[in-house]
């Protein structure tokens, strides 16, 4: 006769959800507790943290928005700057016709006399000069307002592509912020390009090949030596004088004198 197999008394525990939830939603309470960031308290702590965090937002957007604007750029030229809306808008200047001219059809010499008189390490440096900056600096101290800027090339094409002309400190340091950008992007030859072809030579005028045929009725590949030197002479102060008439300014004069003796026949 077979033995029956004894049973064994098996406890019968009952689960509580809502007693399991509560601990669970508990302990996800206190551990994201000890992680949150402490709630700033002192006024002027909390100010200044604003003002930090508002900095930060800001520097961001605006390196992000001329990024993505350059990487555009250097394979499509600007249809229109921000130097042109403004003189055109707040001005009321009327704008030649843009002429646009590759670099290769500008003529070796005007492109090298351009950079002897604007930026003599313009093929050697990032887009800024600390020393240059620094110096204008010590100038402008002197005479109470920013009237030298110490701006390379590359800061020039900054400013006129996406800021204004009214000096003061803070467009300085957009200009660096952009010309950093720019040779990271662009390149040195598509920074002077854009230089050519949208630097101001005159009310309403930008543009070298534009500045050509206003002045000269032809074009930059046809000018004579004399004509190509008046032009880089007249990049300094291009709204007060043209290219006959800036001999009453002294700084110019001395522009165009050492640019005859250096590239004339």
């Amino acid at each position: 006769m077979a033995r029956k197999k004894k049973q064994l008394d098996v406890p019968f525990l009952e689960f509580d959800t809502e007693k399991a939830l509560n601990l669970v939603s508990g302990y996800c309470r206190f551990r994201l507790s000890r992680k949150s960031v402490p709630k700033i308290k002192n006024p002027i702590a909390k100010f200044i943290f604003m003002i930090l965090k508002t900095l930060v937002l800001f520097h961001l957007g605006f390196i992000l928005s001329t990024s993505l604007c350059l990487f555009m750029f250097k394979y499509i030229n600007p249809g229109a700057t921000t130097l042109m809306l403004y003189r055109k808008y707040l001005y009321h200047w009327n704008l030649q016709t843009p002429r646009y001219i590759p670099l290769v059809k500008i003529p070796k010499s005007v492109q090298t006399m351009t950079i002897k008189v604007e930026d003599g390490d313009f093929y050697n440096h990032h887009g800024i000069i600390p020393a240059a900056i620094k110096n204008a600096w010590q100038l402008n101290k002197q005479f109470g307002e920013p009237i030298y800027g110490g701006s390379t090339i590359t800061m020039q094409t900054a400013r006129t592509i996406f800021l204004v002309p009214e000096k003061s400190y803070f467009r300085k340091y957009l200009e660096a912020i952009i010309a950093l950008e720019m040779e990271a992007i662009l390149g040195k030859n598509r920074i002077l390009e854009l230089y050519f072809n949208y630097a101001e030579w005159g009310k309403g005028i930008f543009g070298i090949e534009t500045a050509c045929r206003f002045y000269y009725k032809t074009g930059v590949r046809s000018i004579n030596t004399d004509q190509a030197i008046r032009l880089v002479t007249l990049l300094s102060s291009p709204i007060r004088y043209g290219p006959y008439s800036f001999q009453r300014n002294g700084i110019l004069r001395s522009r165009y004198n050492y640019l005859i003796k250096r590239f004339g026949n």
